[in-house]
């Protein structure tokens, strides 16, 4: 754990350091603009309208972190040959592939926490309606949807190049939205084929919508999943990580440099 810990904090550092600053001031840019420019367009629904885009721009700029940083976590490192000089140090693949995961993971918890922060104020000096226990809880899940979404980046990002392992984790984000959607579609086709394969994919993919409370903090108020449910989701999301994690470090325990 101690070497885990020592990977986690120079992810960490480095990410901080590097990038940070400039995204939170960047979101705070966005809702000023936003905050003005919406009453333009929707007079009699723009206090929804802010509630949606503020969470809904969180959602973005935090996916965009995971995917993009995450898939070259491992993989930087590999193309710079880096990896030769980490491997040779008494530190075992699975304590590089969870300090790499531990390290973004913390990174996006605090940008998560700073824009919440950010986007209660404007709600607060907008006058604007808002559940704030509801976006809270929001916020949590939202960060344990990244966090997942991170596992998916670096696990792509361990056996295949940047620019794939991109593609491919937006495809997974994507196609795990709309899960639940699929399953639905295919029971009204009547097609037991079409049935059969949409819900392996079902079974394989993300289910990402049980991480979404976007929609119950904004439109729901108060109306969100009881305590019970949010555990068995909050639980869903931590293994499925977890799984993810473990097939990552099996892939690059076995791969030649």
């Amino acid at each position: 754990m101690a070497k885990t810990f020592v990977i986690a904090k120079n992810v960490f550092q480095e990410v901080v350091r590097d990038r940070i600053l400039y995204i939170i001031g960047l979101y705070a840019l966005i809702l000023a603009i936003a905050i003005r420019a919406l009453p333009e367009f929707a007079a009699s629904t723009d206090d929804k309208m802010f509630l949606d885009f503020g969470l809904a721009a969180m959602n973005v700029i935090g996916l965009i972190i995971a995917v993009f940083i995450g898939t070259g976590l491992v993989n930087k490192e590999i193309e710079k040959r880096t990896i030769l000089l980490l491997i040779a140090k008494p530190l075992s693949r699975g304590e590089l592939i969870a300090g790499k995961f531990f390290g973004l993971s913390a990174v996006l918890t605090v940008l998560i926490a700073s824009m919440t922060a950010i986007y209660l104020v404007f709600l607060q000096f907008g006058n604007i309606s808002h559940p704030t226990t509801s976006i809270l809880i929001a916020a949590i899940f939202l960060c344990l949807q990244l966090s997942l979404m991170t596992a998916v980046a670096i696990t792509f990002g361990v056996f295949t190049s940047s620019l794939l392992a991109v593609a491919l984790t937006f495809a997974v984000y994507l196609m795990g939205n709309i899960t639940q959607n699929l399953v639905a579609f295919s029971r009204l086709s009547r097609n037991p084929v079409i049935e059969q394969a949409i819900q392996s994919l079902y079974l394989i993919l993300p289910d990402l919508s049980r991480l979404d409370l976007k929609n119950d903090a904004v439109y729901g108020l108060q109306a969100l999943p009881d305590t019970a449910t949010l555990i068995g989701h909050a639980g869903y999301g931590i293994v499925y990580s977890t799984m993810l994690l473990a097939i990552a470090i099996f892939i690059f325990s076995r791969k030649e440099f």
